[in-house]
């Protein structure tokens, strides 16, 4: 199934590819990226514009730190399509120069720095090609049959590994081969289907294997007959592999565990592969949370780790842990430090590591001391920092804000100064009126202090009255940060002339573990107040006017809207809710990580002697749908099966059935997210269109 995703998605992120001129600076003019002249006459964000940014992607810094190649996608909403390739940048700045007008994505220096290496589906099936840089024509050097999904070179040269799909379980058709066109899932274990998809019998394995004469020699799978998947699903994230720098270890996160197993636990090892002589060594046993992200030390003697403690919590926090080789010593290094630690990356002198982690709302970089343990923080403003890469004496990354998708910054590692290295999406900037935004700090009910994001429409005026919405995060555990996001964007919603509120209530992160960990078990309780103290506190502001408040949001933010349709004490206009939960009962036994539910909820609903659970399903949006009378709009994919789209139904139904103006749009090709350029398009003027008749 991962190659089968893997391939639908380059056919429609490559496909335009081949309409496009390629430039050294960028995507030719008559590609979807330039505005017209309609769009520049608004000068407010639209959704067609939304979809012609360009996205930066997969950042990678040279080995003598002075060039940056990176992946930039382009979109053609006419067709549904897109244009991925790759750009050269010097780290010193300057303009962009395409490395190839091959289709491609996933790019990676080799150790030696004269070739880039990436994947490409050019010639059929994905496979590693390789570039000298500055010259010459791209050679494919792997024929692996039915494609690959990843791969590293090993810093010690002449070796790499790549991710391939393996089956390993028989198909009904192997069961039953005189039954060729029965249509049939045989299902006899949990985990039968994950995110956004079904289980298809294979795993993703890692395969290990020597460059000869310019292409792949004979491969080993070091997972060979074990049914588990690494990188770990439903992400597949390449960062939970790295090689050792000598290139004689790989080590790799997994979870070995039956299928039920990994459907109701969390505890994911860390696996330490000996490529010499084939050994394989548990370096995290007994820590029973997710253990992931190992990185090696400059001298190879020491792994650096993220690591959470408790078993079954998703959200806990990600704690940095190293670990001596030799020894088998662990150290809590990040003990004390509040926070989150993220892409680690050791310092070249091995003393140390720079790390992403996020505080008050936004990302920032930090470095830390082994000897001492000080923690530093390195940037300070309202951004978001997504990615980190060392190059010489700074630290080169991706940068978001609200008001900015992401672009390429270094920062110097002593002082902090930011430089801007891209400027990707500045013919939209230069046209495009930009909302502003205000961090204000409420009061909650139990008289905590808690972070509120006001976004503006552009051209504010204070004297006039704007309809506000109460905007409700997802996760439930991840934060309200500087993100830019190409779904739910605050900068569209302002261009058409609503007020976002858009608080950081309890239960997500950058503000402490105890801010974030109290709403597990209490899903409708202290965070629904503090949803209402933000709204509440913000609409005695003039310039908002009260009979015209709405309340939006996906995930956790759906669960949230059908749980205020139900306690609101007519406080709102409209509610729009995308993929929301509606019934803890049904979601218990449909969702696919049941360790989350677990958690959250506290445990099944038939557990009748379970205090948790029996007050958090007594929280259920569907307990209190008597008392909704509010127009709500409904959003689902089929192919959602993290909250599946039944959930969203019954809401549908519930509110048909009571008489509320109600719609549901039903979008049977997506997941948990709306992704393809028109479906989004059209959501966007469904969620606009909704607002504008109950608000305005």
């Amino acid at each position: 199934m991962k190659n089968l995703l893997l391939a639908l998605s380059l056919v429609w992120l490559l496909a335009s590819c081949n309409n496009e001129k390629a430039t050294k600076s960028g995507p030719a003019s008559d590609f979807p990226g330039k505005l017209t002249e309609q769009e520049i006459a608004g000068g407010r964000l639209t959704p067609e514009i939304l979809w012609k940014f360009g996205r930066i992607g997969d950042i990678q810094v040279s080995p003598d730190a002075s060039t940056i190649v990176y992946s930039l996608t382009r979109y053609n909403a006419a067709t549904n399509e897109s244009c991925t390739r790759l750009y050269l940048m010097p780290v010193e700045g300057g303009e962009p120069e395409l490395l190839t007008s091959m289709k491609a994505f996933h790019p990676r220096w080799t150790p030696d720095g004269s070739k880039i290496g990436f994947l490409s589906a050019e010639s059929g099936d994905v496979q590693i090609w390789e570039v000298e840089q500055g010259a010459g024509d791209p050679v494919k050097i792997s024929d692996i049959e039915e494609g690959i999904n990843d791969f590293e070179y090993s810093p010690a040269g002449a070796k790499l590994y790549y991710i391939k799909d393996v089956k390993m379980r028989e198909t009904p058709q192997e069961r039953y081969p005189d039954l060729p066109l029965a249509n049939v899932r045989i299902i006899d274990e949990l985990m039968y289907r994950h995110w956004n998809h079904w289980e298809d019998y294979s795993y993703s394995h890692i395969f290990v294997a020597g460059i000869e004469g310019g292409m792949l020699g004979e491969a080993k799978d070091i997972l060979e007959g074990e049914a588990y998947d690494t990188p770990l699903s439903p992400y597949f994230d390449g960062a939970e592999i790295n090689w050792s720098n000598d290139g004689r270890y790989i080590a790799y996160s997994c979870k070995k565990m039956n299928p039920t197993e990994y459907a109701t636990s969390t505890n994911s090892d860390i696996y330490l592969y000996n490529v010499e002589d084939g050994a394989t060594k548990n370096i995290t046993e007994g820590m029973m949370g997710y253990d992931k992200y190992p990185v090696f030390s400059p001298g190879n003697d020491l792994i650096a780790f993220q690591s959470m403690e408790t078993p079954g919590y998703e959200s806990d926090k990600d704690r940095l842990f190293i670990y001596n080789i030799e020894t088998g010593e662990k150290q809590y290094l990040s003990d004390g430090f509040d926070q989150n630690v993220s892409s680690l990356s050791w310092k070249e002198d091995g003393k140390g590591l720079y790390f992403i982690s996020g505080v008050q709302a936004t990302f920032q970089f930090y470095e830390i001391d082994i000897a001492t343990r000080e923690i530093r923080q390195i940037t300070k403003g309202d951004h978001n920092y997504t990615s980190l890469a060392q190059a010489g004496d700074y630290i080169v990354g991706g940068k978001m804000t609200m008001a900015m998708a992401t672009e390429i910054f270094k920062v110097d590692k002593k002082s902090g100064e930011e430089t801007q290295l891209s400027f990707v999406n500045k013919n939209i900037y230069d046209n495009i009126e930009m909302g502003s935004i205000e961090k204000r700090w409420v009061k909650t009910t139990d008289n905590k202090d808690m972070l509120v994001w006001v976004i503006y429409p552009p051209g504010f005026d204070k004297t006039r009255e704007y309809p506000a919405l109460l905007y409700c995060q997802g996760g439930p555990q991840s934060a309200v940060s500087q993100f830019f996001s190409y779904r739910w964007n605050f900068q569209m919603m302002a261009a058409n002339d609503y007020i976002i509120v858009a608080p950081n209530r309890r239960g997500l992160p950058t503000f402490g573990q105890e801010w974030n960990a109290q709403i597990s078990g209490d899903y409708g309780g202290q965070n629904m107040k503090d949803y209402l103290s933000a709204i509440d506190e913000l609409k005695k502001e003039p310039f908002i006017d009260e009979q015209r408040l709405g309340a939006v949001g996906a995930s956790y933010g759906g669960f949230s809207v059908f749980w205020l349709a139900g306690n609101h004490d007519k406080r709102f206009k409209a509610f729009i809710s995308h993929c929301g939960i509606f019934n803890f009962e049904s979601m218990y036994t449909a969702t696919d990580e049941i360790f989350f539910v677990n958690h959250d909820y506290g445990g099944a609903y038939w557990d009748k002697e379970n205090e948790i659970a029996r007050k958090s399903y007594a929280t259920s949006p569907h307990k209190f749908v008597k008392n909704w009378d509010t127009p709500i709009l409904i959003i689902t994919g089929e192919n959602d099966l993290r909250i599946p789209y039944s959930q969203s139904m019954e809401a549908f139904n519930a509110a048909k059935l009571l008489g509320v103006p109600a719609k549901l749009l039903y979008f049977p090709d997506e997941t948990h997210f709306v992704q393809k350029p028109q479906n989004s398009i059209l959501w966007q003027r469904e969620f606009f269109a909704w607002l504008d008749t109950y608000l305005k």
